[in-house]
């Protein structure tokens, strides 16, 4: 390796470096202001080192009644992730396999529907929420929100099926199953990469929904995590460890599932966008 080629890895790798710095600086921020002391000078010091008090998060769990939320959100988001699984994936193979007019009318229209914000028609739906005895339901919001992130999933699952080779599906369709059993039983198994990518897109953005919950869940019993961390920031908004806390448990969830699929994520992504 030559020295210019050196410099510029190290220029590379520095600069990569000071990304990932930036990138975390607000989330260490909010793990030392999580556990800081009631007492404790918010940024006091030039080195911000936490106080390790971690009853800052027994006092949040307990204030905002997040033990309740998480439920909510767990219920909604499994739920919703699911239903868009198996619908996205299997409109994403119809569409992918069998092309046709209607097919092509069908997905040009899914991706229009990608340019309309899901919060500009939140009064129409409010009103048929109510006509079908939807507001403070967890199915009424599974449905929602799947159908909000079924756009996104079917392009990704139509990308990355017509990248598959067909040989994949007809073997088995050969031997007497019909296209419906060859996908479930053959080709969902080589969607593992997209189905990660879109688990993780559409079950963080179902998690962190709060300009449509706000809405349709209007009960204390019914709010999800977004809802009960904003409700116990009003009441404590005086209180930056209390806050810090409260936020960090309900971003627990989602970094783990992130971490859980990631390592499929940048291939499903990169697939679905690029294949299609």
């Amino acid at each position: 390796m030559t020295m210019n080629q050196r410099l510029s890895a190290a220029a590379k790798y520095t600069i990569a470096g000071i990304m990932v710095l930036i990138a975390l600086i607000p989330f260490y921020v909010l793990l030392y202001l999580s556990m800081n002391t009631p007492s404790a000078n918010v940024f006091g010091g030039l080195f911000l080192v936490p106080d390790f008090h971690f009853g800052n998060f027994a006092e949040a769990w307990e204030g905002s009644k997040l033990g309740r939320s998480m439920l909510n959100s767990l219920i909604i988001t499994f739920g919703a992730v699911a239903l868009i699984v198996f619908v996205a994936s299997s409109a994403g193979y119809s569409i992918a396999r069998f092309r046709s007019k209607g097919n092509i009318a069908i997905f040009n229209t899914l991706l229009a529907c990608l340019m309309i914000p899901a919060i500009i028609i939140t009064v129409p739906l409010y009103t048929l929420m109510r006509s079908i005895g939807g507001i403070n339901t967890h199915w009424a919001m599974i449905l929602l929100t799947a159908a909000n992130a079924l756009p996104l999933s079917v392009f990704l699952y139509t990308s990355f099926i017509r990248s598959l080779p067909r040989e994949v599906e007809e073997s088995a369709v050969m031997d007497g199953c019909t296209y419906f059993t060859a996908f479930w039983r053959v080709t969902f198994h080589f969607l593992r990469p997209v189905t990660s990518a879109v688990v993780i897109l559409t079950g963080l953005g179902i998690w962190n929904n709060y300009g449509q919950a706000v809405f349709f869940l209007q009960s204390q019993e019914m709010r999800t995590v977004p809802l009960a961390v904003s409700m116990f920031f009003q009441t404590y908004g005086a209180k930056w460890n209390l806050m810090a806390a409260a936020a960090l448990i309900g971003l627990a969830p989602a970094v783990l599932a992130f971490l859980a699929f990631q390592r499929y994520f940048i291939k499903g992504i990169t697939a679905g966008a690029l294949k299609g």
